[in-house]
Protein backbone atom coordinates (compact mmCIF):
# COMPACT_ATOMS: atom_id res chain seq x y z
CA UNK A 1 0.00 0.00 0.00
CA UNK A 2 1.04 3.42 -0.83
CA UNK A 3 0.21 6.23 1.66
CA UNK A 4 0.66 9.55 -0.54
CA UNK A 5 0.97 13.25 1.46
CA UNK A 6 1.06 16.51 -0.83
CA UNK A 7 0.97 19.55 1.50
CA UNK A 8 -0.28 22.65 -0.39
CA UNK A 9 -0.46 26.42 0.46
CA UNK A 10 -2.94 28.55 -0.70
CA UNK A 11 -3.41 32.27 -1.37
CA UNK A 12 -5.85 33.29 2.06
CA UNK A 13 -8.46 34.44 0.06
CA UNK A 14 -8.57 31.25 -2.13
CA UNK A 15 -8.91 29.17 0.77
CA UNK A 16 -12.33 28.45 0.64
CA UNK A 17 -12.31 27.74 -3.12
CA UNK A 18 -9.87 25.19 -2.39
CA UNK A 19 -11.76 23.67 0.01
CA UNK A 20 -14.92 23.65 -2.22
CA UNK A 21 -12.91 21.97 -4.94
CA UNK A 22 -11.63 19.18 -2.43
CA UNK A 23 -15.34 18.79 -0.93
CA UNK A 24 -16.33 18.54 -4.57
CA UNK A 25 -14.02 15.73 -5.54
CA UNK A 26 -13.37 13.56 -2.67
CA UNK A 27 -16.06 10.96 -3.17
CA UNK A 28 -14.80 10.40 -7.12
CA UNK A 29 -11.73 10.61 -5.58
CA UNK A 30 -12.56 8.02 -2.97
CA UNK A 31 -13.85 5.68 -5.97
CA UNK A 32 -11.34 5.77 -8.17
CA UNK A 33 -9.74 2.17 -8.29
CA UNK A 34 -7.20 1.50 -6.37
CA UNK A 35 -8.13 4.06 -3.63
CA UNK A 36 -8.60 3.36 -0.21
CA UNK A 37 -8.98 6.77 1.70
CA UNK A 38 -8.31 10.61 1.07
CA UNK A 39 -9.18 13.22 3.65
CA UNK A 40 -8.12 16.81 4.17
CA UNK A 41 -5.93 17.83 6.77
CA UNK A 42 -5.39 21.50 7.50
CA UNK A 43 -2.21 23.15 9.55
CA UNK A 44 -3.32 23.97 13.14
CA UNK A 45 -0.98 27.03 13.27
CA UNK A 46 -0.97 27.95 9.14
CA UNK A 47 -4.53 28.26 8.07
CA UNK A 48 -3.94 28.30 4.67
CA UNK A 49 -1.84 25.10 4.20
CA UNK A 50 -3.36 21.91 3.60
CA UNK A 51 -2.53 18.31 3.00
CA UNK A 52 -4.48 15.36 1.44
CA UNK A 53 -3.52 11.98 2.73
CA UNK A 54 -4.45 9.22 0.80
CA UNK A 55 -4.18 5.83 0.56
CA UNK A 56 -3.72 3.59 -2.70
CA UNK A 57 -3.15 -0.04 -3.37
CA UNK A 58 0.11 0.56 -5.03
CA UNK A 59 1.72 2.80 -7.27
CA UNK A 60 0.87 1.48 -10.53
CA UNK A 61 -3.32 2.89 -8.55
CA UNK A 62 -1.81 6.06 -7.76
CA UNK A 63 -0.27 6.90 -11.04
CA UNK A 64 -3.38 5.53 -12.75
CA UNK A 65 -5.00 8.70 -10.75
CA UNK A 66 -2.32 10.79 -11.58
CA UNK A 67 -3.02 10.15 -15.56
CA UNK A 68 -6.59 10.63 -14.79
CA UNK A 69 -9.05 13.04 -16.31
CA UNK A 70 -10.14 13.13 -12.82
CA UNK A 71 -7.11 14.48 -11.81
CA UNK A 72 -6.35 16.51 -14.46
CA UNK A 73 -9.55 18.78 -13.61
CA UNK A 74 -8.91 18.71 -10.09
CA UNK A 75 -5.28 19.88 -10.35
CA UNK A 76 -5.94 22.38 -13.35
CA UNK A 77 -8.13 24.45 -10.67
CA UNK A 78 -6.44 23.80 -7.88
CA UNK A 79 -3.16 24.56 -8.93
CA UNK A 80 -4.30 28.64 -9.62
CA UNK A 81 -4.96 28.81 -6.21
CA UNK A 82 -0.87 27.72 -4.83
CA UNK A 83 0.63 31.01 -2.74
CA UNK A 84 3.86 28.30 -3.04
CA UNK A 85 5.08 25.39 -4.36
CA UNK A 86 3.66 22.24 -3.72
CA UNK A 87 5.49 19.24 -2.12
CA UNK A 88 4.56 15.57 -2.73
CA UNK A 89 5.76 12.44 -0.83
CA UNK A 90 4.85 8.51 -1.68
CA UNK A 91 5.39 6.52 1.63
CA UNK A 92 4.50 3.14 3.12
CA UNK A 93 4.28 2.07 6.49
CA UNK A 94 7.65 1.08 7.98
CA UNK A 95 7.67 -2.90 8.29
CA UNK A 96 5.12 -3.58 5.66
CA UNK A 97 7.12 -6.13 3.42
CA UNK A 98 9.85 -3.81 3.54
CA UNK A 99 13.38 -4.01 5.15
CA UNK A 100 14.01 -1.81 7.72
CA UNK A 101 17.70 -0.27 8.04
Amino acid sequence: MIVRLVKMSFREDEVEAFQAIFASSKDKIRSFPGNRHVELLQSETTPNVFFTYSHWDNAEALENYRHSELFADTWSRTKVLFNDKPQAWSTHVAGEGQLLP
